[in-house]
């Protein structure tokens, strides 16, 4: 069942997002070579506390997963998609490393993602990454009211294939707000004008995933997903609120 939200939830899930966004920064500016991936999880940590706020991947447990995850972000490098964790893998010139993470502040949910390259990457790796914030970029515009889930898994799709990617199909956005995870399940690929309409008091997690091989995905014991072939993934994602004018992006 969806649960839309009001002007007020959606505030709420707004200043929520505004924490997200403040904890991005501060972990895209600490990432270069040699970064540990757990000590950004431990500079995640600290964040949280600072901002009063409760991290949403802590002991939450996917449809599908063994475990509950136990750590606050996911750190997700080279062909690891998703749920990667902070261990004790060191980055070196030519990964790259996908963030995502969650926000609980005052009991509302936002969910955000990002894509970043480790020193010089080739060009075909930079463009993957420019593909992906682009297919994030054009299904918010797509996420209008009247238009349907359709258009935007259509315009995460489109974009992909105009350069060449595959699109992750197996893995999607989803509502959040009240839960991490809500109805509806939002798509990586449609066509136009089909699924459910948009309306406004939705708020939706949108996540375009790309690869430069196979769109196929394996599930690895830590119950990360890595892509089937061994290529390289990208991921950007925003919680983004359906009004009755333009979205608004509430993870900015």
């Amino acid at each position: 069942m969806i649960r839309l939200k009001t002007t007020k939830d959606i505030e709420g899930i707004a200043l929520s997002g505004k924490i997200a966004a403040s904890i991005v920064k501060e972990l895209a500016s600490n990432i270069s070579s040699g970064t540990i991936l757990k000590d950004l999880e431990q500079l995640a940590s600290s964040a949280f506390k600072r901002y009063n706020a409760k991290p949403a991947f802590l002991g939450f447990k996917p449809n599908g997963a063994r475990n509950p995850y136990p750590f606050s972000i996911c750190t997700s490098v080279n062909e690891i998609i998703v749920h990667g964790q902070p261990t004790d893998y060191q980055l070196k010139e030519g990964d790259i490393l996908k963030i995502d993470l969650g926000v609980i502040s005052k009991g509302y949910y936002s969910d955000t993602a990002f894509t970043c390259a480790i020193g010089e990457v080739a060009p075909i790796v930079r463009k993957l990454i420019e593909a992906t914030q682009k297919a994030l970029n054009e299904a918010i515009v797509a996420a209008k009211i009247n238009n349907t889930l359709g258009d935007i898994g259509f315009a995460i799709e489109k974009t992909g294939k105009s350069y060449g990617f595959s699109v992750i199909k197996a893995l999607t956005g989803h509502g959040v707000g009240f839960s991490l995870h809500e109805d509806p399940t939002v798509y990586n690929f449609g066509k136009r004008g089909e699924g459910l309409v948009l309306k406004p008091g939705m708020v939706l997690a949108i996540e375009p995933m790309l690869s430069l091989g196979s769109s196929k995905i394996k599930k690895q014991k830590d119950d990360s997903y890595v892509t089937a072939d061994g290529s390289l993934s990208a991921h950007f994602e925003h919680t983004i609120a359906v009004t009755e004018k333009e979205p608004i992006i509430l993870t900015n």
